[in-house]
Formats: structure tokens, C-alpha cells, sequence
């Protein structure tokens, strides 16, 4: 039994690189490299990292220039941040933020624009019923501020709902545990915005959430999700200048806009986010994603 023992603790765990998760040697694991107590010590990290970016764009975000530099700052400290965390715990290359800075921004470019297309559909959707108008031009400078702005916020938020709960509950849930917990509680964080609902909770949950954490478990790769929730917050805000998530925030947008009709149909208070047209326009890519990660052999079962 001894003898058993002692093979078990040598065992080296070798998982496929293609899913970003390390070869960890288990006699040498710690208290901390466990997946609840990971979960916790990275959760609490980007707790404080998004203090600290709130607290730049805050100082900084006043003007277009100032937007893109807190945005660059915010983002930039924030990975950074997460892999000195994923290192210190885990004992590994952060491999869901690879490949190099000039495939990573290729990436985020495509999935920037895919991001901003399925917004576009959304509030086109909603145009042609009547449910959203155009009143005239806005502040392009607004338009760039909101954008450097939403550079940091698709960042952090990523990083904590894909790169960290998602990634370590789905080792202890399997893919489908991961996308429930982590969508779940992606659509309760929007409780906490001035005009938030449940319904417009609820529906961040279904379309986003779900959404965001198929793209990654497709690809492995946080840039994909990071280039989706920026293109679609920044569309949403930037361009179309409509509420985000119940935020409560004046618009600064490209375009200065109304929405009227029922809220079913254009979110009502919480905006585009908690339409059914939002829902249906980002069901399409999710089950997309599904099927592409079940093709690559990336849907994890429950342990």
C-alpha cells in the first residue's frame, strides 16, 4: 500500500497544452494549487485589481486620450496581475493569453469586429421595429473615450468570469458546470447597476455569459471573448450611445439616440442587453461555439 502510495504522489499529471492547463507534478503541489483555494486567492486578486482600474479610469478617462490610456493601463495592469496570480498558483505559462502581442492583437481586431457586428444586428433588429431612433450626431471624441474606457472593463471582467471561474470551476464541473456557474454569476454581477432587473439580469446570464464562455471553451484563448465583449460595449455605447447593462450612465456616443416601445422588445431601463432580441441575435454564435468546441474535443466531463 506504501509502495501504491508513493507511485500515486510521483504521478505527473499531462494534460493537452491546447487547453491551457499545466504539467504539474503532484508531489509537489501545495494547499494553494488546489482548486478551491485557487478559485478564492484569484478571485480576491481581481477584486482588488478592479479597485485599482476603476480608480485610473476615474483620474484619467476625461477626454479621448486620457480614455485610451486608462483603458491601455487598466487592461495592461490587469494581465499582468492575473499572470503573476496563475504563476504563483498554478506553476505555469499563462497559455489562455498566448499566442504573442502581434497574434494576440490580430485576434482581438476580428473578434473586436465580430463583436461590434452582432450589436449592430441587435439595434438594427430593434430599428426596424420602431424600437430604436437616431436623433442625430454625438461626440466622436465621446465615441473614443468610451472605447479606451471599455478596453479595461472587457479585460478585467474576462479575466475574472472566463480566465478564473470558468477555467478552475470547469475542473471541478466539467465544461457545462463552468458555463452554468460562471453565467450565472456573470448576469448577478449587473444586479448591482442603478437600473438593473432581474429580467435584464437573467438575460446578460443567457446571452452573454453563455456566449462568452463557449467562445473560450471553443478556443482556449481569452482574447476571443476580451474582442467580443469590447466590440459589442463598445457598439453599444460608443456608437449607438444606448444604456450598458443598466449602468444608469449618460451616454456619450457617436450617435445620440432614443429607444421607446415595450421593454421586452428594447430592454427598457437596462437597455439593448435585456431584449429578447438580443438573446436570439447571441444564441446563433454561442451554439456555434458549442458545436466548435465539441469538434475540437474541448467539452470537458464532470470529474
Amino acid at each position: 500500500m506504501a509502495a501504491a502510495w508513493g507511485r500515486e504522489a510521483m504521478r505527473v499529471e499531462v494534460v493537452s497544452m491546447e487547453l491551457g492547463v499545466q504539467v504539474l507534478p503532484v508531489a509537489e503541489a501545495r494547499w494553494w494549487s488546489r482548486p478551491m483555494a485557487r478559485l478564492l486567492i484569484m478571485v480576491v486578486l481581481l477584486a482588488g485589481v478592479t479597485a485599482v482600474v476603476d480608480k485610473i479610469a476615474a483620474g484619467m478617462a476625461t477626454g479621448p486620450v486620457g480614455g485610451l490610456v486608462a483603458g491601455g493601463l487598466g487592461a495592461g495592469f490587469a494581465m499582468w496581475a492575473y499572470a503573476m496570480g496563475v504563476r504563483a498558483t498554478e506553476r505555469r505559462h499563462v497559455l489562455e493569453l498566448l499566442p504573442g502581442r502581434e497574434e494576440a492583437a490580430s485576434l482581438v481586431g476580428r473578434w473586436t469586429l465580430a463583436g461590434l457586428a452582432l450589436f449592430t444586428v441587435t439595434i438594427g433588429v430593434i430599428a426596424v421595429v420602431g424600437g430604436y431612433r437616431v436623433a442625430g450626431w454625438g461626440s466622436p471624441g465621446g465615441a473614443v473615450t468610451v472605447f479606451g474606457t471599455m478596453c479595461a472593463v472587457a479585460v478585467v471582467e474576462e479575466l475574472l468570469f472566463r480566465g478564473v471561474l470558468f477555467r478552475i470551476v470547469e475542473e471541478m464541473a466539467g465544461t457545462w458546470g463552468a458555463l452554468l456557474v460562471s453565467g450565472g454569476l456573470f448576469g448577478a454581477l449587473h444586479l448591482a447597476n442603478p437600473g438593473a432587473t432581474g429580467w435584464g439580469a437573467l438575460a446578460i446570464a443567457v446571452e452573454a455569459g453563455l456566449m462568452l464562455g463557449a467562445a473560450y471553451a471553443a478556443t482556449r484563448s481569452l482574447w476571443v471573448p476580451i474582442g467580443l465583449h469590447l466590440g459589442w460595449n463598445a457598439a453599444e455605447a460608443g456608437i449607438f450611445g444606448v444604456t450598458v447593462s443598466g449602468s444608469g450612465a449618460e451616454s456619450h456616443g457617436l450617435l445620440e439616440a432614443t429607444m421607446s416601445g415595450p421593454a421586452a422588445l428594447t430592454g427598457g431601463a437596462f437597455g439593448p442587453e435585456a431584449s429578447v432580441v438580443a438573446i436570439l441575435v447571441c444564441g446563433v454564435p454561442t451554439v456555434l461555439f458549442l458545436r466548435m468546441a465539441h469538434r475540437r474535443g474541448h467539452l470537458i466531463p464532470r470529474p
